[in-house]
């Protein structure tokens, strides 16, 4: 049976088995005190590892489709769905609605409009080692 929501923890252990990015200096805009988005992804999901841009509030309604929903580092959301499994045409239509946009948060929208959170599930979840049947 498919699960409806999929919980942070689903998405952490999702993104640890993905390849990661090539490693960029410390500093690099967009990578926050990380080196690879892999890392950035997994820090921002572990607030517990002190490296989280903010302490998240827990509850029900803080699933991993809120996560990626209100991500606002596009180099994070084009990281993912390239590393998960979508398809290029789809993520070069999210680089080319994205590229006009000068703010971060509109630019995370248009990406998401070109690959929304079921896209994202539906990658993962083709993934080897996903559990998904």
């Amino acid at each position: 049976m498919r699960e409806t929501t999929e919980d942070i923890q689903w998405l952490i252990s999702a993104i640890q088995r993905l390849p990661s990015d090539d490693p960029v200096p410390k500093g690099t805009q967009g990578y926050n005190v990380y080196t690879t988005q892999k890392d950035h992804w997994l820090g921002w999901l572990s607030p517990e590892l002190g490296t989280g841009t903010y302490a998240r509030a827990a509850g029900t309604s803080r699933d991993a489709r809120y996560v990626y929903n209100h991500i606002g580092e596009p180099k994070m959301l084009l990281w993912l769905a390239s590393a998960s499994g979508v398809p290029p045409m789809r993520i070069a239509a999210a680089i080319a609605g994205a590229e006009p946009m000068s703010a971060l948060n509109s630019k995370c929208a248009a990406i998401r409009k070109q690959i929304p959170w079921g896209a994202i599930v539906t990658a993962l979840r083709a993934q080897p080692g996903s559990g998904a049947v």
